[in-house]
């Protein structure tokens, strides 16, 4: 009796390791680097450099295999990927192939009585909570390495600091949302982000996005920044909606709800402001500091706008 977790184990873990770990080694990370990626000694990293760990071909010649690896290996390198992203990538992959699939086959090569069986291993979710926060994770960290490389971004940064933030694609509250723990503050001329990104710790630049997905907006990703009337111009001739709103007392309504004055000037902006990309802004009040903010479809392309515009 075999099981398939033993294939798992025997030949698909040994050759996804050592996948990941050459194209981890062209990426410039040292043997330690490699090891601590995978959470494996120094000496196993050795050992699949010297092929002197036994793979298997079918598994290594796969095309979805091929791509998992390269993109994990990729994002463990930049730093944009942790190593629980990297981890829930390979295992819906193993459940997506232990369906009736590639691993199901090695499966069936290593007990041949299981050829004619009926059975299903699809036991995990490939389209999990967990998967769907690791990748807004991820997103938000690539948005905030473009951003904190943009030349002038920091002179772009509110007093009250700025963030960037992305939520999962089914977000309805604040939990539901990414964004820097403290915010991001100009320091000496630099952007400075003080910690990784989490979740639910973003009210403000978390709320708006809210409201404006409550008022049927696709986007996930929004930035503040330094409200600029000469910004907004250009804005607008970059042919992006702009809509103006009323700041109200922080805390006086929810985000989204229907009194919320973002969503009601996007609602009011109807057809003008549907559009991927959007900017609404306020230009103060008694105690309230001009504000513009920037949404979009992720936390990437709300940061490649950015820069396009500073």
């Amino acid at each position: 009796m075999r099981f398939v977790e033993e294939v798992v184990v025997d030949e698909f873990l040994p050759t996804v390791r050592s996948l990941l770990a050459e194209e981890l080694r062209e990426r410039g990370l040292t043997q330690r680097e490699v090891a601590d990626a995978l959470g494996i000694s120094q000496s196993a990293v050795s050992k699949y450099a010297h092929g002197d760990v036994a793979t298997n071909d079918r598994v290594a010649a796969d095309g979805r295999v091929a791509e998992t690896v390269e993109r994990v290996a990729e994002g463990l390198a930049s730093g944009d990927l942790s190593r629980v992203a990297a981890l829930v990538e390979l295992e819906v992959l193993i459940r997506r192939l232990e369906a009736g699939d590639l691993l199901a086959e090695l499966h069936e090569a290593a007990m041949p009585a299981l050829a004619d069986a009926e059975y299903d291993f699809a036991v995990h979710d490939p389209d999990s909570g967990l998967r769907e926060r690791e990748r807004t994770l991820t997103s938000l960290r690539r948005g905030l390495r473009t951003l904190t490389a943009t030349s002038g971004f920091a002179a772009r940064i509110p007093h009250v600091g700025s963030n960037l933030v992305e939520c999962v694609p089914d977000a309805v509250d604040i939990e539901d949302v990414a964004a820097v723990p403290g915010r991001v503050f100009d320091v000496k001329g630099t952007a400075r982000v003080p910690s990784d990104p989490e979740f639910g710790v973003s009210e403000h630049v978390a709320g708006v996005l809210l409201s404006a997905r409550a008022a049927g907006l696709g986007v996930r990703g929004a930035v503040n920044v330094r409200y600029d009337p000469d910004l907004v111009e250009r804005v607008a001739d970059a042919g992006v909606p702009t809509v103006e709103f009323t700041p109200r007392e922080y805390g006086e309504t929810d985000p989204g709800a229907s009194d919320d004055p973002v969503r009601a000037a996007l609602e009011t902006a109807g057809d003008d402001a549907d559009d991927e990309t959007v900017v609404v802004y306020q230009t103060g009040g008694v105690g309230v500091e001009p504000v513009l903010y920037v949404l979009g479809p992720d936390a990437p392309a709300v940061a490649r706008t950015v820069r396009d515009l500073v």
